[in-house]
């Protein structure tokens, strides 16, 4: 499903062209349909992690620097490796919390091979210990996909419209406080196809890790 025609179609189910709204800051009915779609796939992004929505970064530590910049479209982390400069071989660390990290090592200005990884903040990673070189790093990560909305096709678009096209609807029937049982019905057909969309993405498309227990749905 590409944009145009999940747009016509959500405008075909709930019979509203959303007109554009009144005021100075009024909206115009394109506007309006973009926040309902974009809304929906970030509530689908967080909900599954889609082994076809990962990519992987390459980057190099600095010296006695414990923090390593995250991509602007990260979105949740999956392995860190760090690839020793002699060898080539590869270690991947373990991902741990912040506290973990600032007690296991609690002196930031001792360095050695970084063996822990934990989210520090939106933006960055903090490694511990602090690296003792500049190591290269591979990173494989979750993250947001450009939106139909300007990509006018996705692999959401075009593997799983169903639940696209639910949540949008989802969004845009709220938007227009619709009755609550259509609401409800919206809900459950949107529920139904994000359980089969996680069936394939932590079910089919997944088996064990290595590192980090991930998620994985039972297939049925």
């Amino acid at each position: 499903m590409q944009y145009a025609e999940l747009v016509k179609t959500v405008k075909s189910y709930v019979e509203n062209d959303f007109p554009a709204t009144l005021g100075t800051s009024g909206l115009s009915s394109a506007e309006q349909i973009n926040t309902f779609i974009q809304q929906a796939e970030q509530r689908i992004y967080n909900a599954a992690q889609i082994l076809a929505l990962r990519k992987n970064v390459t980057g190099t530590t600095t010296i006695s620097n414990a923090y390593l910049s995250l991509p602007s479209d990260w979105l949740a982390p999956y392995s860190l490796a760090v690839v020793d400069p002699t060898t080539g071989a590869y270690t991947y660390l373990d991902n741990k919390d912040v506290n973990y990290i600032r007690e296991a090592y609690p002196i930031p200005t001792s360095t050695e091979k970084p063996m822990h990884y934990a989210n520090f903040d939106a933006d960055t990673i903090l490694l511990g210990p602090t690296p003792d070189a500049a190591y290269s790093v591979q990173m494989h990560y979750f993250y947001y996909p450009e939106s139909i909305v300007t990509a006018n096709t996705t692999w959401l678009g075009d593997n799983f419209d169903t639940v696209l096209l639910y949540g949008t609807l989802l969004e845009a029937y709220v938007f227009m406080k619709g009755e609550e049982d259509v609401i409800t019905a919206y809900k459950t057909q949107y529920d139904a196809a994000i359980f089969q969309l996680k069936q394939l993405a932590e079910g089919k498309d997944r088996m064990d890790t290595y590192r980090v227990e991930q998620p994985r749905v039972p297939v049925s």
